[in-house]
């Protein structure tokens, strides 16, 4: 498969995701009984497997050139995984739910600032003196 091709699924996907994110962190505060909807339990699910498997090829094709800032970007997706389950579900009052929301926006634009410079600290890397 064109490298290219992939890239732009991966960009298509990780675009779905964040907007499913962001979408389901306003129900839970604003409207929860809209989380109920089947599509809304099933569709981020699709969208994170293809984003993640679009992600481990286009990781092969590059090779070592991604040593790193891939772990980083790892590293980033596990804690906006548990950001999101906190946002999501684990949150035990609305306050700490929309905290960890808007930590995990933060953490994803992070994860998409380690794909952009190809550096570990992301968009921190202009703060590093050769960062």
């Amino acid at each position: 498969m064109d490298y290219y091709a992939v890239k732009h699924v991966h960009l298509a996907a990780i675009t779905a995701s964040i907007t499913l994110f962001v979408l389901r962190a306003g129900w839970m505060a604003w409207s929860p009984q809209r989380l109920a909807q089947r599509w809304v339990k099933v569709l981020p699910h699709l969208v994170d497997t293809v984003l993640l498997l679009s992600g481990i090829w286009l990781a092969f094709q590059l090779g070592s050139g991604v040593r790193g800032w891939l772990p980083a970007k790892i590293v980033g997706l596990v804690v906006y995984i548990g950001l999101g389950m906190v946002a999501l579900k684990r949150g035990r009052t609305r306050g700490v739910r929309a905290v960890a929301a808007v930590a995990a926006i933060v953490t994803f634009a992070w994860i998409v600032s380690v794909a952009l410079t190809k550096s570990p600290l992301g968009f921190f890397a202009g703060l590093v003196p050769g960062g």
